[in-house]
């Protein structure tokens, strides 16, 4: 059993509460509660645990600042392979009002296919492809497509290059019309050593034929991408400080664009006993 919470000042928010088996055979695992979806690379990885505090934009876009996290039940499989290849599908309420929000009945459907290889004794390969299949809040269907990549290179005993990078693209019928957005994003990570580490990601939507874009009259919406840089240390394994600088092109404010300049200094810490992450 594992369960998040999180607080807020007037109230208290379940974050994930499920339940999860450990040794059903055939390599079947079957997860059922509240939780965090398996679609893509971050959807499941809690912020603290991400390579820079902000979202990447075309998940806030599609998604919202939560992600797909909903009640329902997952099944996974690992194929009796030398390579990890792992397949799984999920059953959801759908509350994700961004690009689902039809609730009264279970009516989002999420699979996908993922797998990881070792090239020689220092790279990892890890890669996936995502589908979320849906009804929207005017009862007709969304599909959200997703791919996902990411490459390790271990330099040394706590030195590493990360590259990850995801791609995901949604049609939303709306019955009038058909809702049609894609974007990316592209990270970048030097491990420098046990304590110190730096990066840049590139925040892209590629694609934004939306009412939303189309309803600003004579605003130009495409270009609409964000550059970010930051800079980490890790006093002690458990707490990390980060500064981090963003250029993000994407905002519309009262009717016009707007390029922001952010700064953006964090400190978490984490007590007691702690799990590693899934890699």
């Amino acid at each position: 059993a594992f369960a998040i919470f999180h607080l807020h000042p007037d109230h208290l928010e379940i974050g994930e509460a499920f339940v999860q088996t450990t040794a059903l055979p055939y390599a079947l695992r079957i997860k059922a509660g509240k939780f965090k979806s398996s679609f893509g690379r971050i959807n499941a990885i809690h912020q603290h645990a991400w390579h820079f505090d902000a979202q990447p934009i075309i998940y806030e876009a599609l998604f919202g600042p939560d992600g797909i996290s909903d009640p329902g039940i997952q099944l996974q499989w690992v194929a009796p392979t030398d390579t990890y290849i792992m397949a799984g599908v999920e059953a959801l309420q759908g509350n994700n009002a961004r690009s689902f929000g039809y609730t009264e009945s279970n009516s989002l459907y999420v699979t996908y296919l993922k797998s990881s290889i070792d090239v020689g004794e220092d790279l990892s390969i890890l890669g996936g492809v995502s589908l979320a299949h849906g009804k929207n809040t005017v009862g007709k269907e969304t599909n959200v497509y997703g791919a996902d990549l990411t490459l390790r290179e271990q330099l040394g005993s706590y030195s590493a290059l990360i590259w990850q990078s995801e791609f995901l693209q949604r049609n939303k019928d709306l019955g009038t019309k058909t809702d049609k957005q894609a974007g990316l994003y592209s990270e970048l990570i030097y491990q420098y050593n046990n304590n110190y580490s730096g990066g840049f990601r590139y925040d892209a939507i590629t694609k934004n034929d939306t009412d939303l874009a189309t309803n600003y009259t004579g605003i130009n919406t495409n270009n609409l991408d964000k550059y970010t840089a930051m800079l980490e240390y890790k006093p002690f394994p458990m707490s990390r400080i980060r500064l981090s600088y963003s250029y993000d092109r994407t905002k519309v404010i009262a009717g016009e664009r707007k390029d922001m300049n952010e700064v953006m200094l964090t400190l978490n810490i984490a007590a007691g006993a702690h799990g590693a992450h899934d890699y």
